[in-house]
C-alpha cells in the first residue's frame, strides 16, 4: 500500500511537470518580459549563426521561477540544436560530466541548473572543457597514470544559478554572456497568466488575471502555480475567474495583497516578536521558524527584501519600516540602531 501511495505521488508529480512545461513559450516572441535580456540574447544568438559559430556559454541568474529553464530551451530552439539538462548536484563524479559533455554533438545547448552546487572536483573539468573543448582524461593511477585528451564539439554550455556569488571566479569568467533576470511587473505577469489561461482552456477576466498577477510575487511560476489552483475555484463556481473570485480564492490559499503567504508572515513576525525587530542571524531565524537557512535564503528573502519589507546587515535580518506598519506595529528603526552599534 505504501509503494502504491508512492507510485501514486511520483505520478501526481510528474504531471505537474508536464503540466508546467506545457505552459512555456515556444519562442522569444512568445516570452514575455525581461525585455533587455530578451533583445540582447537574440541578438548573440542571430549573429552567432551568422558566423557559423557556437553561441558563447551564458550564465543566468536570480531567483527561482523567473524563466531561466525556459530561455534555455529557447536558446536551443532557436539555434536548432539539441538540449541537454542536468542538475548541478547530479554532477557527483568527473565520470558524469564527461558521460554528457562526450555525447554533445557541434552546437548542442548543455544546460545545468543549480551550477554553483557542482562540486569543486566536477568544476575543474569544466574549464577546459569550455575553454578549449577539450576533455582531459586520467588513465590508470599511481606512477603508470597518464592523461588522454579528447576532442569535444563547439557546444554552449547555458549555467543557471539562484546564488551567483557561490561561483568560484575561474568558472563565473568562463561565461562570455551573463544575465541577471529582474521581478516582473503586475502587468507582464498578467499577459503571461493571461497566455497561459488560453492553453489551459480558463475562461478568465482581465481584472482576474491583473488581481492574481498582483499577488505573484514578480514570479511566473507562481502566477501559473495559483492560476492552477483558482481553475479549480472557478470549477466549483460558474467556471470564470474574475476579481472578486480570484480575491476569494488567493484569500483561502493565504495569499494576501503583497503577495505574502504564510511562512513570508512567520518569518516577519518571528523577526519583530521574537528579536525585537532584528538583527537576527539567518541561522538562527532558520531554527526559529523550523525552516532550511538556504530555503529562506534563496525563495523567500529575495521578494521580501525587494519590497521592502527587511533588510539584511552583516549581522543578520532587520525589520523595516514596512514590516511594522504591515503587522500595526509601532515601528523602532532597528537598522539605525545596527549602524550605531557598528560604530
Amino acid at each position: 500500500m505504501q509503494e502504491d501511495r508512492l507510485v501514486e505521488a511520483s505520478s501526481e508529480v510528474a504531471q505537474e511537470l508536464n503540466v508546467e512545461r506545457g505552459l512555456r513559450p515556444d519562442n522569444f516572441d512568445h516570452f514575455i518580459g525581461q525585455p533587455k535580456l530578451k533583445e540582447n540574447l537574440s541578438l548573440f544568438i542571430q549573429a552567432a549563426r551568422g558566423r557559423g559559430e557556437a553561441l558563447d556559454h551564458c550564465l543566468f541568474a536570480g531567483p527561482p521561477g523567473l524563466g531561466k529553464t525556459t530561455l534555455a530551451y529557447l536558446v536551443a530552439k532557436s539555434i536548432g540544436s539539441d538540449l541537454f539538462t542536468i542538475s548541478g548536484p547530479a554532477l557527483d563524479k568527473k565520470g558524469d560530466l564527461a558521460a554528457v559533455l562526450t555525447n554533445l554533438k557541434p552546437n548542442d545547448v548543455l544546460f545545468i541548473d543549480e551550477i554553483h552546487r557542482v562540486p569543486i572536483a566536477v568544476e575543474e573539468v569544466l574549464y577546459s572543457a569550455m575553454e578549449d573543448f577539450k576533455l582531459d582524461i586520467i588513465l590508470g593511477q599511481g606512477p603508470g597514470a597518464r592523461t588522454m585528451r579528447i576532442d569535444l564539439p563547439h557546444f554552449t554550455l547555458i549555467g543557471a544559478t539562484t546564488r551567483s556569488g557561490l561561483l568560484s571566479t575561474p568558472l563565473r569568467d568562463r561565461f562570455g554572456i551573463n544575465f541577471v533576470l529582474e521581478f516582473y511587473q503586475p502587468e507582464e505577469l498578467a499577459q503571461i497568466i493571461t497566455q497561459s489561461a488560453t492553453r489551459l482552456g480558463i475562461t478568465l477576466e482581465a481584472s482576474g488575471a491583473l488581481e492574481l498577477a498582483k499577488r505573484s510575487r514578480g514570479t511566473p511560476r507562481i502566477a501559473n502555480r495559483l492560476l492552477r489552483r483558482l481553475r479549480d475555484f472557478a470549477e466549483m463556481s460558474g467556471g470564470v475567474v474574475n476579481a472578486a473570485l480570484a480575491k476569494h480564492a488567493l484569500k483561502a490559499l493565504d495569499v494576501d495583497e503583497s503577495g505574502l503567504d504564510g511562512m513570508d508572515k512567520k518569518i516577519l513576525l518571528t523577526i519583530l516578536e521574537k528579536f525585537d525587530g532584528g538583527p537576527v542571524g539567518l541561522d538562527t531565524l532558520a531554527s526559529a521558524i523550523g525552516e532550511e537557512a538556504q530555503t529562506i535564503e534563496d525563495v523567500y528573502e529575495p521578494y521580501l527584501l525587494q519590497q521592502g519589507f527587511i533588510h539584511r546587515t552583516p549581522r543578520g535580518r532587520i525589520a523595516a519600516r514596512r514590516a511594522y506598519e504591515y503587522f500595526g506595529k509601532t515601528f523602532i528603526d532597528s537598522k539605525q540602531v545596527e549602524l550605531q552599534f557598528q560604530t
